[in-house]
Formats: C-alpha cells, structure tokens, sequence
C-alpha cells in the first residue's frame, strides 16, 4: 500500500494544486468542471494528513474502508491521517466545491490538535458522509473564504492561529450539522440496532462463545461493515445505552437461561458465557440485575 508522508505528495497524487505552505493547502473553486482527483482506478493509498472537503459527485466510486461514499446531494468529507482510501472507475466530481488538506504536524501546539479527535466525523463509516443543505453549504462556505484569504495573502506571526480558528469553527458547524443528520436518521438507527442485536444473537447460536470468547465492539461493527465509533455513538444517542451495556444485557440473558440448569455451576456458566474470569462475571450480572446469580438461581427454585 502507497503511503503519502508529506502534503505535496499526496496533492501530487490527487492532482490538486502545489500548496503555498509546506503543511497546508486550500483549494476553493466556485466555476465550472470538475475537481481533480486521479482518473483511473487506483491501489489503496495512505497519508500523514487532514482532509476537510466538500464535492458533488459526478461519475465513479471513491472506496474509503469497506464501503463508499455517498456523494448524490453533496457531502463534507471528512478524512483522517493514516485511512485507507480508494479510487475507483475513474471518479469525477463537479468543479464547484473545496478541499482543505493539512498535514497532522500543522496543528501541533494548538488545542486543535487535541480537539479534532474527538469529532466522530473522521472515523465513521462512509456512508455517514456530512450531508448538507444549501443553507449549511453558504455557511461554511464563508468560512472556507476566510480560511482562503488568509492562505493566500497573509503570512506573518499571526497567520497559522487565525486560520487554525477559522478550521475550529468549520469543525465544529460539522460537527452541529453531523448532530442534525444524527436526529434524522432514527429510522436508521432503530434499523442498526435490529443489525446489532441480530449480529449478537448469531454469534450466541453458533457457539462462538465458548470458543472465542466474548466478541469485542470493533469485531461486531466488523461485521456490521460500519466503523466500531459510528456504532456506539449511533446507539448511545438512539436508546441511551452504550454497545457494551447492549452487549452485557445479551449475556445476561443467556445467563439466566443456563443458570436455570441446575447442574451447572456458576464458573461453569461464567466460562460458557466466555468470561474469563467466573467473579467478573457475578460482579456484572448483579450490577445488571440487583442479584447475583446463586441469588438468582435460588429465587427461581423457591418459585
């Protein structure tokens, strides 16, 4: 796999323009055509930067991960150091739109640096693409001007902290509009939490447990083809409960099931569930049921 360490190399590649800082590049088009990018199908490539863009696709598939984008109304693409991305049956897109790349090194010293990985956006599955309305378009419209302004006529002690602000606040109109696609999307939620529990329940039936243990969140996501963090923020917001805690209920049920067998002990049941360890596994089924599991085999025998 081809990796990109420097920014002009990956613009190279892309074909977008030579950037007029070693460490970061604007580009802001408002005319006819289309947007560069390579024209043929092309090896998973790597890169050490930040991709902040938005384009409207034309023709062609850009793979990022396991799946595609989606870029029919648009979309702000979000893309972090070091993901895999891509190209495939020659994709064009419409010239009118931007692309703001920086290397990660750009944003060292500042609180950005910190900040940006916590945006959800730059590690979910990509059919979660930014989708945005023309009002949300005129507005980070603006500000991509302000950051191109700045880019291309200033350069003095005060340049990298104006245009790093002005990308703090893109980030952060992403990450509202990010919330509103979010509220409309329940319907797709319910729908992947049916996915979720489906996945569990399979994995239960086949008796994976007791050969693999418990499956691990970014395995079931696997699965799911979505990213681990698109998954877990998705349910969270949708039903208030994290992936582990829609995971533990699953266990417990199956628990409850077996520790109906009364010649099983509770380590045996503990490692059929695959606990490694038989307390953590008492310890979290009183958590989750106010009881531990003797108590509760003993209750069900007194009824």
């Amino acid at each position: 796999m081809q990796h990109f360490k420097t920014l002009s190399s990956y613009l190279d590649y892309i074909g977008l323009p030579r950037p007029e800082h070693p460490m970061l590049s604007v580009f802001n088009s408002k005319g006819d055509g289309y947007l560069p990018c390579p024209r043929e199908s092309s090896p998973p490539i790597t890169n050490d930067c930040y991709s902040i863009s938005f384009k409207k696709y034309v023709e062609g598939n850009l793979n990022y991960g396991r799946t595609k984008y989606d870029f029919t109304n648009g979309a702000l693409i979000c893309i972090a150091p070091r993901q895999v991305l891509q190209w495939d049956n020659s994709v064009v897109f419409e010239q009118k739109g931007f692309s703001i790349n920086f290397h990660e090194d750009f944003l060292k010293g500042t609180e950005l640096a910190q900040q940006i990985k916590k945006y959800g956006f730059f590690s979910y599955a990509v059919n979660e693409a930014l989708h945005l309305s023309p009002k949300e378009e005129k507005q980070l419209g603006s500000i991509v001007e302000n950051i191109e302004i700045e880019y291309q006529n200033n350069h003095d002690a005060f340049s990298k902290d104006i245009i790093v602000s002005h990308l703090d606040t893109l980030l952060k109109y992403a990450n509202r509009f990010y919330e509103r696609q979010f509220l409309n999307r329940k319907e797709l939620s319910n729908d992947l939490l049916e996915k979720f529990n489906k996945q569990i329940s399979i994995y239960l039936e086949s008796g994976q447990l007791q050969e693999k243990g418990i499956p691990s969140i970014e395995q079931i996501a696997d699965e799911m083809s979505v990213s681990q963090r698109y998954l877990s923020d998705t349910l969270k917001k949708e039903t208030g409960k994290t992936t582990t805690e829609h995971l533990h209920l699953h266990l417990i049920d199956e628990a409850k099931n077996i520790l109906l067998q009364p010649d099983k002990s509770i380590s045996e049941v503990a490692y059929e569930l695959g606990f490694e360890y038989p307390p953590y596994f008492s310890r979290l089924f009183k958590k989750k049921e106010g009881i531990s599991p003797t108590e509760f085999r003993d209750k069900y025998k007194l009824n």
